[in-house]
């Protein structure tokens, strides 16, 4: 009994291709999904072994540099070097200039601080009238001196009392004439001196209040 079905011939492996007969769709040289043109193939740079070139751009791998690029990315990462040891160096210019000022100061200090103390004893003795003849001369050029080397007198009466410049006595209570709006000095009994910023010795006062 057969079963309703031609059989079909085998083919026989030795049978020569017919080069006319069409290939199966999609089909090269190394198979279905293969390239077509094998010379075509082999021009765009794929290897020899049967495989599609890769789409451009596939894989993730990021074009390498040319020279222009090279040039442009070394000469941004030299400016930006450059930049940062100009800042650098301003910043050192500052610090160095500040601590000599420093110590400039401090020199003054050490050297300045004693003599406040003559300075009072010659203002009392002017108060008095006991400076004259050659006394005074000696005064006024030991006034010039701590002067120019940067010690600075202050301390007024009518003054705003504050406290980081001013020592307060005494209050004298609310101020007699109603005048003053604020804390104010109304009697310096020592005056004060600064070097720069500095306070060398802060002023004396007695003070009075808004009334």
């Amino acid at each position: 009994m057969t079963s309703g079905h031609e059989p079909t011939d085998p083919v026989d492996p030795q049978d020569p291709v017919d080069p006319q007969d069409p290939a199966p769709a999609g089909a090269g040289p190394g198979g279905p999904g293969q390239v077509d043109d094998v010379e075509e193939w082999l021009a765009a740079g794929a290897p020899d072994d049967g495989t599609a070139p890769a789409e451009p751009g596939a894989g993730g791998s990021a074009e390498p540099e040319g020279p222009e690029e090279q040039l442009q990315r070394q000469l941004a990462e030299r400016t930006t070097d450059l930049q940062r040891l100009q800042a650098e160096f301003v910043n050192y210019k500052r610090r160095v200039e500040r601590d000599r000022e420093l110590l400039a100061q401090n020199a003054a200090y050490k050297a300045l601080a004693p003599i406040v103390e003559v300075i009072d004893t010659i203002e009392r003795a002017r108060e008095h009238g006991e400076v004259e003849g050659g006394f005074k001369s000696v005064a006024d050029q030991l006034e010039r001196t701590v002067a120019s080397a940067g010690l600075v007198k202050y301390g007024a009466v009518g003054d705003a009392f504050d406290p980081t410049v001013h020592e307060a006595l005494s209050s004298m209570g609310p101020d007699p004439e109603g005048v003053a709006t604020v804390t104010t000095v109304k009697v310096v009994a020592k005056a004060g001196y600064k070097i720069g910023d500095r306070v060398v010795r802060a002023a004396q006062v007695l003070t009075v209040e808004p009334a």
